[in-house]
């Protein structure tokens, strides 16, 4: 894996700004930058192994299998939990693999994106997991936490970056002239104008039998023999009948911006930035497109339960922009005619990001503002019932009376047999910053 630092260095996102202004008039500003990154096929292609089990670093996406918890570590691999307890969870151990989101599971097989492949796994011992096949360059791009990767197939090299914090001191006026304000705080406009940019710059659902049950934000799901994964603007389809070895089956343009897929009946519904998509997947092996339901551009998760659809908005995604509008919101959309979905209620949100619904209770991560438990009996009228504020949670899993809950601080397992409180049963941090 090789790195460029860039030359200029132009900001993803400003992340903290310190400025002083001394008797020598200097000025210090630590920001958050990129650093590319390369990575060739033969590094990719070799670089799944079974590692000791390792502590979080930086928790993506969840999957529950039988009493196993699958919690991907962005980009680098699957943290494999065994979950018997959920009151004392025990890491089991690492799969690493380079450039992995997402996650499925079927009987003893785990399928996972690596960059540009698809990768399927034996995790019939989890302390000696074993890749069985590849689906190569399979996926083109992707995208997480702003940053976008792209494969190159011209010299067969993926094209990558991470985040990396930049700090620069430079000698100025003593007062900013001409300042410039983010976040209530004077920056110079030499320093502005020197390389100092604002902004990108780098380029779930329910279960079958013997599959898994993944988040309200995930891209990759299985139905029957079919796994379906989305990218940023179609659907990957992949016959799995001979589970061992995926097959590619072709693909449907679903246009852009879209984020989730979450199956409920025989239907797929489609979390997009623009709106919900629904498609009939009453013949799993060509899903066809019956409605849409509109909304002003977000980040948009969905999770469905009794012809009911939940659907968070966003407007702001770790320091990105989910769209030109200000909305983060809970939509509730009667779906019961899917070709015609209706939507019944709006309520106000914080920052609303993954969601899950069991038999009317309703869970929403709000990012840094926590967890929100919520009753969803009578929808026109949803009642909050208990808000933790001390997390920063992405999303959920609930099932069977037990809350799989993962962010950027870490795993929360929680039991919500009382109709009244959640009960915390554990957490497994994250590993602490050196």
């Amino acid at each position: 894996m090789k790195k460029i630092m860039l030359i200029t260095l132009q900001t993803v996102a400003l992340a903290t700004a310190l400025v002083s202004c001394k008797d020598n008039c200097t000025q210090t500003v630590t920001y958050r930058g990129s650093e590319s990154i390369k990575i060739t096929l033969n590094e990719l292609r070799t670089g799944v192994k079974t590692l000791p089990a390792q502590d979080l670093e930086n928790p993506g996406k969840i999957y529950v299998k039988g009493n196993y918890l699958f919690i991907n570590d962005i980009k680098k691999g699957i943290h494999v939990i065994d979950n018997t307890n959920p009151a004392a969870p025990r890491a089991v151990s690492f799969i690493q693999i380079l450039g992995n989101i997402d996650i499925a599971v079927k009987d003893n097989l785990l399928y996972a994106d690596s960059y540009t492949d698809l990768v399927t796994l034996d995790i019939t011992n989890p302390n000696a997991v074993k890749e069985v096949s590849r689906t190569n360059e399979v996926f083109t791009s992707g995208q997480v936490d702003g940053i976008w990767w792209n494969y190159n197939v011209n010299d067969q090299t993926i094209y990558d970056a991470r985040y990396k914090m930049y700090t620069v001191t430079q000698e100025v006026a003593c007062e900013p002239q001409n300042p410039v304000y983010y976040g209530g705080i004077a920056f110079d406009q030499s320093f502005i104008s020197s390389g100092f940019k604002v902004g990108s710059t780098t380029s779930t659902g329910g279960t079958n039998s013997g599959t898994g049950v993944g988040g309200s934000t995930a891209r990759f799901t299985i139905v029957d023999d079919r796994l379906y994964a989305v990218t940023q603007n179609e659907m990957k389809l992949f016959d799995i009948k001979n589970a061992a070895s995926p097959k590619a089956d072709g693909s449907l343009s679903l246009g852009f911006g879209i984020e989730t897929i979450f199956p409920y009946k025989n239907k797929l519904f489609i979390g997009t930035t623009t709106g919900v998509q629904i498609w009939d997947n009453a013949n799993p092996k060509r899903p066809t497109y019956l409605s849409r339901l509109d909304h002003a551009r977000a980040c948009d998760p969905v999770v469905v339960e009794n012809d009911i659809a939940y659907v968070t908005l966003r407007s702001v995604d770790n320091f990105t922009r989910c769209g030109a509008a200000i909305a983060n919101q809970l939509d509730v959309i009667d779906v019961s005619n899917p070709s015609a979905p209706v939507l019944k209620k709006t309520y106000p949100m914080e920052s609303p990001h993954g969601l899950g619904i069991d038999n009317k209770k309703l869970f929403i991560c709000e990012g840094k503002s926590g967890l929100k438990y919520l009753d969803a009996t009578n929808i026109m009228d949803i009642k909050q019932i208990q808000h933790f504020k001390d997390m920063n949670a992405y999303d959920v899993i609930p099932l069977s009376n037990t809350l799989m809950l993962i962010g950027k601080d870490g795993l929360y397992q929680y039991d919500y047999s009382n109709a009244n409180a959640l009960k915390l049963l554990s957490k497994i941090s994250v590993k602490a910053a050196k």
